[in-house]
């Protein structure tokens, strides 16, 4: 249980002891400064302390956004301060500091101990309260409208409004989150869990699965229904944890990776189901899949080089996006055209309900690719126009997500170039389009393309051998992505091997699931893997020699091809899961739950 000290006598009527009691806290009731500093030397070190003002006034909710919320090592609103072990020290400080002029009257204590642990520089989230009311009111009629301010605003409907995302899509917003949040509430009225919802989600998500690999109508129509169940789920996670800022580390990974792990196995399942009536879609399948994943890289890159931008270096937006956002409709168009999850899910649920597998892939690949370049454009634009220089940290998380491993490093090393321009974007892009080129011109198995492996090694390593502050370096990681993918894809698919395009789905998705991990240990502020598991793992240079040899090597061989990869997709998805779910268990990452991307 967490401690919350009052630094005073609470006034008569006040409710205050019985709503902090109510969060969950216990508590101690001090005279006055110096007794509040003993009594929060009393409080273990590791544990959660709040300190509130007596004469506090405001909503139960306003209190809960301030005291209760696991992602901040300090917050505060007017009359109420909170910090976590790792702020203790500073509010320990912050409190001997005011009992030294305990003689100065001091209007609001636990506000003027917040500006203290901002100057010594910890960070106090300071939660917006909108129609929220908060205040310390310094005589009765002030009290008074506080009160009636109180009063005057219902904190619950504040509280469910609040649960749903801000930025969503146009069917999530309007067709889903009305009634999710109430189902939300509902699980959180009930001890449910985020975490127990999303894996609730992942549960029905794979039973559509299941029911789209009948290849039956019924099959589908039952697999569309749960796929948009699951969807539904999906929402009230992320509302729940809002509603009752159950916030975990563990909750954003679940949240991030059951995403992709649901929308991926419904891909297996409808190509399992068009097998069953003799339609091999696996292609398809694949393809958008790999489509899917590269469009995600290309957003998760382009954010984390520019995480950081501030002032002038951050007005990116071009002047004809900025002009219509002041159009109401044009936000949703926009919202809806790249094809968010929420637009996604839904289309690819009624599709299989009435029309076949290779149908629905077709509409996704399309729906995507439009989406993706539509997004990508957008995005180079406004990077040639951006004048900022990039960070170190950006840059250091843009190399981290290329997943370059020891080969590509070595050429690194060896081919490093004199100066500090970065030129990574254009030796991405032709070690992409060398290797690529080579895959699509000539025969499976070809020399050929060993000899294009080998010098999309070198390339890829020149990529990287300099910081990736260019104004299009953001693009290097997505190209890797692509290279890597549609070579699998395109060799499992030129063989004679049977087998070779499911076998080549299993590595591509556990390759996939490495690389967003990646993205997802950099936003929760823990860095890149470990350099052991990108050197065992081969990094993307490494894995993609590897699959090119294993071609050259296997062709003609019967079924030898299919085994390799199906070998290859087994080892990676060991290691990168086993270490993946070790580090998530025991992270030492704040509490975070990711917002997640529109698409």
């Amino acid at each position: 249980m967490s401690t919350a000290i009052l630094t005073g006598p609470p006034a008569p009527g006040s409710s205050l002891d019985g709503d902090l009691r109510s969060l969950g806290f216990d508590v101690r009731i001090a005279s006055g400064t110096e007794e509040t500093g003993a009594l929060l030397a009393d409080v273990p070190a590791g544990e959660r302390v709040a300190l509130v003002d007596p004469r506090f006034v405001g909503h139960l909710h306003a209190l809960r956004l301030a005291l209760t919320d696991p992602r901040f090592p300090a917050a505060a609103v007017p009359g109420a301060l909170t910090a976590q072990a790792e702020a203790r020290p500073a509010l320990t400080r912050a409190l001997d500091g005011a009992s030294a002029t305990a003689g100065t009257p001091v209007a609001d204590l636990p506000g003027a101990l917040a500006d203290t642990l901002d100057a010594d520089g910890v960070a106090v989230h300071r939660p917006q309260l909108g129609t929220l009311v908060a205040t310390v009111p310094t005589d009765a009629e002030a009290r008074h409208a506080a009160r009636a301010a109180v009063e005057a605003v219902d904190d619950e409907a504040v509280r469910l409004r609040s649960a749903v995302k801000a930025h969503d899509g146009f069917f999530t917003t309007f067709f889903i989150s009305p009634y999710s949040r109430h189902i939300a509430r509902w699980c959180a009225r009930r001890g449910l869990t985020p975490n127990q919802v999303t894996t609730a989600s992942l549960l029905t998500a794979l039973v559509a699965a299941g029911c789209a690999a009948t290849g039956e109508r019924a099959g589908y129509v039952a697999a569309g229904v749960l796929l948009l169940v699951s969807f539904v789920l999906d929402c009230t996670d992320g509302q729940l944890a809002r509603y009752a800022l159950k916030y975990s580390t563990m909750g954003a990974w679940l949240d991030a990776t059951f995403d992709r792990a649901k929308e991926y196995a419904f891909y297996a399942g409808l190509a399992l189901g068009a097998a069953r009536n003799g339609d091999d879609v696996w292609a398809l399948a694949l393809g958008a899949m790999v489509l899917m994943t590269c469009r995600h890289v290309v957003d998760f890159s382009f954010n984390e080089a520019n995480a950081e931008s501030t002032g002038a270096a951050a007005k990116t937006s071009l002047a004809l996006s900025s002009k219509l956002d002041g159009v109401g409709w044009t936000v949703w168009a926009r919202r809806m055209i790249i094809l968010p999850i929420g637009e996604r899910w839904a289309m690819i649920a009624v599709l299989t309900a009435v029309t076949s597998p290779r149908i629905v892939f077709w509409a996704l690949i399309a729906g995507c690719a439009f989406g993706a370049c539509y997004t990508t454009a957008g995005r180079v634009l406004r990077s040639l126009t951006r004048k900022g220089k990039r960070s170190d940290r950006a840059a250091r998380a843009l190399f981290d997500l290329t997943d370059s491993g020891p080969l590509a490093r070595l050429a690194a090393r060896l081919f490093r170039r004199p100066g500090d321009r970065s030129l990574g974007v254009a030796f991405a892009a032709i070690a992409t389009a060398g290797l690529l080129s080579a895959v699509l011109a000539w025969p499976f198995g070809d020399r050929q393309i060993v000899i294009a492996a080998v010098g999309y090694t070198v390339f890829a390593g020149l990529a990287v051998a300099q910081p990736l502050k260019g104004a299009l370096d953001w693009l290097v990681p997505p190209l890797f992505r692509a290279a890597e993918y549609t070579t699998v894809l395109v060799l499992a698919a030129r063989s004679d091997s049977p087998g070779a395009l499911p076998a080549a789905f299993g590595l591509v998705a556990a390759v996939a699931y490495h690389h967003y991990d990646t993205v997802y240990r950099i936003r929760g502020g823990t860095g890149a893997p470990p350099a052991w598991l990108v050197r065992v793992t081969g990094g993307h240079e490494g894995r993609t020699l590897l699959v090119i040899v294993l071609a050259a090597l296997l062709a003609g061989r019967g079924d030898e091809f299919t085994l390799a990869l199906t070998v290859l997709a087994v080892a990676v998805a060991l290691v990168v899961l086993v270490e993946s779910v070790r580090f998530w268990v025991s992270a030492g990452a704040p509490a975070v739950h990711d917002e997640g991307e529109t698409a």
